[in-house]
Formats: structure tokens, sequence, C-alpha cells
């Protein structure tokens, strides 16, 4: 082989490799993910557990952190801290909030100083989530409300994160601008953060209804190979209940109900019927958390409820995290949970 054909052979091959690199960078100007994954290596995560962790301190220390913007979509609101803190950054820079229309009297009691509108759909407008000066995120499964910062389970993740906030931003965009219970499809499903031992950590971020929220439950399930563990708000998803149920590799199925959700369309009997360890949650108020632990490293949580409504209607996020240290914080959520159910 002559040695110009040797030149371009290798330039053909460093061309191609550019691509591959270009293509899964890039980001896409439609909002559609059409590559896999992206990484942050100045990204972080906490995670925090309502009520013992005071989390309505969390989020007004987030809140006083910005000094760009503040875009929120929230459920409800009545905590007067949380609309004292955006009512005073409002002062200072743009802040945005959607609520739900449900809630509507919730929010016209509140003495608030930002621009907010309600969603105009029948669907909820579910989502718990703030995006501050596009870098920070805070979501999860909790309301700013008394009931949900001071009694019922819940939990908060607050995330670092160009890539996290853009998907987040993207999300409040539409929203705000009266698209609801529909959207693109996340820019950045798949992102993974660096941690303390310099090691990246696998995060899947997805929207719903666009993202089909429901079938990225079934795929983790599905790939269990030991254990699941869940504790949900509400729960009446047959197809993520047969996920469980035909899963042969299954050795440990654990589950908690929130006891205030058992009506016909509840999962709880089907599945304790099959005889698997499932139990009523035993807080006098709610247990509010939409979680899944899958083999003891993979957590998915959110504002989602394996519900047909959470699916398909709903404005609501998920995260799905693969990493057993964060599971493990999960875990002894759990652990302490299903000890009290009954």
């Amino acid at each position: 082989m002559s040695k110009k054909l040797v030149l371009f052979a290798i330039l053909a091959l460093i061309l191609f490799a550019l691509s591959i690199v270009l293509f899964k960078l890039k980001p896409n100007i439609t909002g559609t993910a059409v590559y896999n994954e992206v990484y942050d290596n100045n990204g972080s995560i906490n995670i925090f557990f309502c009520p013992r962790d005071n989390c309505s301190s969390k989020l007004t220390e987030v809140i006083s952190l910005a000094k760009v913007s503040i875009d929120c979509a929230l459920f409800d609101l009545n905590l007067e801290s949380t609309a004292d803190a955006l009512s005073e950054k409002a002062n200072e820079i743009p802040v945005r909030v959607v609520f739900d229309n449900n809630n509507k009297k919730n929010i016209d009691k509140l003495e608030i100083s930002f621009e907010y509108k309600f969603d105009t759909n029948n669907q909820l407008s579910h989502n718990k989530f703030c995006v501050i000066d596009n870098k920070i995120v805070f979501t999860g499964s909790m309301n700013p409300t008394l009931r949900d910062t001071q009694h019922n389970n819940n939990n908060i993740l607050i995330i670092n994160s160009a890539y996290f906030a853009q998907n987040y931003a993207d999300e409040f965009k539409e929203l705000w601008y009266e698209q609801f219970g529909t959207g693109k499809k996340v820019k950045y499903p798949i992102i993974y953060l660096e941690n303390i031992d310099l090691e990246n950590i696998k995060f899947e971020n997805y929207f719903c209804p666009e993202d089909k929220c429901e079938q990225h439950v079934i795929k983790e399930v599905r790939n269990a190979k030991h254990t699941v563990y869940f504790m949900t708000f509400s729960f009446t998803s047959e197809q993520i209940a047969d996920a469980i149920l035909t899963n042969k590799a299954l050795v440990d199925v654990k589950g908690i109900f929130e006891k205030s959700q058992n009506n016909k369309y509840n999962q709880y009997e089907r599945l304790k019927g099959f005889g698997l360890n499932v139990r009523w949650d035993n807080n006098k108020y709610n247990m509010h958390h939409k979680v899944f632990i899958i083999d003891k490293e993979t957590v998915i949580t959110g504002s989602y409820n394996p519900t047909s409504s959470g699916d398909e209607r709903n404005d609501e996020n998920m995260l799905i995290i693969h990493d057993n240290g964060l599971a493990s914080q999960y875990l002894t959520e759990f652990v302490r949970i299903f000890a009290e159910a009954k």
C-alpha cells in the first residue's frame, strides 16, 4: 500500500472518531435526545430526607444563593418562609413560578410579589423543582408546604450541574408558556457526575409524559438481579406490578404503600396475594415518597407516582441514580419506614 493510501486511511479513521465524539456531545437544538450521555466533572449532588433533615431550610438556603434567576414548578406552596424568600429575591432578580390550579386557594392566601401563573389544563402540574441561576436544581417529592416538610416522609435532591439545569429549565419553559401535559423529549437523558473519589456517577433524567416514565421503571425492574424495594404514595400501575411479579431473578421484594391510597386500583392487595412482603405505612400523616430501590444500587425518585395519570397526563419529573453509595441513603430511609409499617 502506498504512503498516500496509508495517510488517507489514517485520516479517515480520525475523522470517523471525531464524528462519533461530536455526535455524543453536540447539543441537539430541537430538544430531542440524539445522543446518549454527557459528563459533568464540576457537578455535585446532595440528598435529604424530610422531616428529619429540615427540608424547608434547605430550599430557602438554595433560594438565598440565587444571583441571576429563579424558575420553579411547584404543585403547591403554603410555607411562608419559602414564599417570603422568593418574594425577597424578586426584588433583585427575575423569579417565576408555575403552580397547579387545584391549589389556587392556597396561593391566593399568601402575600407574594414574584411573577407566577397556574396551569390551565385538567392534568396535574405535579412537579416540585426550582432552577437556580441555570446551574442548580432543587427537586424531589417534597412540596413546600407545612405538611410535606414537617410531617410527611419525603426526599429532596440538590444538584449542581449545568446539564441537569438545562433539562429542568427546558421543562419550566414549556410550562411557563402553557404547554401542559406534553413537550419535547429531554435534552440530556444520561448525565455523569464526578464524585469525591473522582469516579463518574450515572444519572438518568426524564419528564412525563413525553419521556414515558413508566417504561423506564419497568426496564429497571425487569433488569433487577436480586432485589426490588419500593416506597410509593400511589402505586396503581399494573404494568410495573407485572414486571415485579414476572422477574424470576428476584429473591427479595419489599414495598411500602401509603395507607390513604387504599382503593380498588392500588396494587397492594394484588402483590400481597402473590406472597410479596408489602405493608401499609404507619405515618399518621403521609408517606409521600415515590421511590424504587433496585439491587441496592439503583434508585428511581422524583415527583412521578407509578400511576397511569403520572405517566400519561401529569407534568412530572424522574431521576434514576446508578450508584450504590447514594442508593444506601435511600435504603436507610426505606428500612426505617418499613420497620414501622404494618
